[in-house]
C-alpha cells in the first residue's frame, strides 16, 4: 500500500533553505561522533528495547486483523522478523540503515507489517474509540462554551489536549499536525479548533496519509468531521467554512518535516501558527524545530526514555511556545 503522496517536499515554514540547515528531525541524540560506529550506545539499546517491549501488543493487534487471511500466522512471522531486525541492530547499529533513530525503527516496523499484508492493525480499536468520543463531543463542547472567562476557557481547551496554559490564539491561520484517534482528536483537538474557528481563524488539520498505530488518518478525519457537522456545515453552531483537512503525507507516529506532502506545504504560505501535537511529532521529533512563524509543541510524556531526556516525570505535560 503506497502513499497517495507522489512527491515529498520540505515544509516551507522551517527555518533554513536546505534539508540540512538548522533542522534535525529527531530530538534525542542517540550517539555522538566519538562513539564507536560498530557498537550500539546505551541510548540506542534503550530505544531498541522499548520497541522490543511493544512487540507483543503489535502481534496481538495483528492477530485480530480480520482483513488479512491467516492473520495469526502472519502476525507471528511479523513478530519474528521485526525481533530479528532489532537483534541485528543490537549487534551492528548500521545493519539496517543510517542513522539509527526513532524514524528508522518505526519505518522498519511499518515496512514488515505491510510486506505481510497488514495495512491498519489498529483499525478496530480506532473505530471503537472514535465512536465513544463522538458520543461525548457535544457535552465537552457545551461545558467549554459555558466558561465565560476567555482565559479560563482557553486554558480548559488546552488542558483537553494534554496541557494547561493560556496563550494568545489570535492567529489568522493555524496548521495543526494532529496525533491520535478517539478522545485525542475528537475531545481534545476538535473543540480547540472549533474555538479558533469561532474567533475567525482559518484552521488546517494535517493528518497522516497512511495508518500507523492509532494515529488518525486523513480519510478517517474527514469521516469524523462529517459525523460532527450538521446539515448547514456547522459544528455545534460554528461554521466550518474555514476548516481544512489536509494530508500531511506522513505514515509514521513521528514526522520528518523535510518530507511532507505538497498539499500541506501549499497551506504554509499563509500560516501564522504551526502546532505539533503529541509526543511523537512534538517531542521525539521536532521539539527544537525552528519555524518562520510562531510555533507550539504540545504533548504528554509517555516513555521513560523521553522523561529521562527531558528531566521530567512520566505523564508530565509539555507546552513549548516559540514566538517569532
Amino acid at each position: 500500500m503506497e502513499s497517495s503522496t507522489s512527491k515529498f517536499v520540505r515544509f516551507p515554514l522551517l527555518v533554513g533553505d536546505t534539508d540540512t540547515t538548522n533542522y534535525t528531525a529527531c530530538t534525542i541524540p542517540w550517539r555522538f561522533p566519538a562513539d564507536d560506529p560498530t557498537v550500539p550506545t546505551p541510548t540506542e539499546l534503550s530505544w531498541i528495547n522499548l520497541l522490543f517491549s511493544a512487540l507483543i501488543r503489535y502481534r496481538k493487534r495483528a492477530e485480530s486483523d480480520t482483513s488479512v487471511p491467516d492473520a495469526a500466522n502472519k502476525a507471528e512471522i511479523f513478530a519474528q522478523r521485526y525481533a530479528k531486525i532489532l537483534e541485528d541492530l543490537k549487534k551492528d547499529p548500521a545493519s539496517h540503515g543510517n542513522p539509527l533513530n526513532i524514524l528508522l525503527l518505526c519505518r522498519l516496523r511499518e515496512q514488515v507489517l505491510k510486506e505481510l499484508g497488514f495495512r491498519d492493525i489498529f483499525k478496530k480499536v480506532k473505530e471503537e474509540e472514535n465512536a465513544k468520543a463522538i458520543s461525548l463531543f457535544e457535552n465537552v463542547v457545551r461545558l467549554n462554551d459555558a466558561i465565560e472567562d476567555e482565559g479560563k476557557r482557553l486554558e480548559n481547551l488546552v488542558r483537553g489536549i494534554f496541557a494547561g496554559n493560556v496563550f494568545d490564539l489570535g492567529s489568522p491561520q493555524v496548521i495543526i499536525f494532529v496525533d491520535n484517534s478517539g478522545a485525542d482528536i475528537i475531545l481534545g483537538i476538535l473543540p480547540f479548533a472549533r474555538e479558533l474557528l469561532r474567533r475567525g481563524s482559518q484552521v488546517v488539520l494535517a493528518a497522516n496519509d497512511l495508518p500507523s498505530i492509532n494515529d488518525v488518518t486523513y480519510s478517517e478525519l474527514i469521516e469524523i468531521i462529517s459525523k460532527l457537522k450538521d446539515e448547514e456545515g456547522r459544528i455545534l453552531g460554528v461554521s466550518t467554512s474555514n476548516l481544512l483537512i489536509a494530508n500531511s503525507g506522513n505514515d509514521l507516529p513521528v514526522i520528518d518535516l523535510t518530507r511532507v506532502s505538497q498539499e500541506i506545504a501549499s497551506h504554509a504560505s499563509d500560516a501564522d501558527l504551526v502546532i505539533l501535537e503529541g509526543m511523537g511529532r512534538g517531542i521525539e521529533t521536532n521539539l527544537y524545530a525552528q519555524f518562520k512563524c510562531d510555533s507550539m509543541k504540545i504533548a504528554m510524556v509517555k516513555h521513560p526514555e523521553v522523561a529521562e531526556f527531558l528531566g521530567s516525570r512520566m505523564y508530565d505535560c509539555l507546552i513549548k511556545y516559540n514566538e517569532v
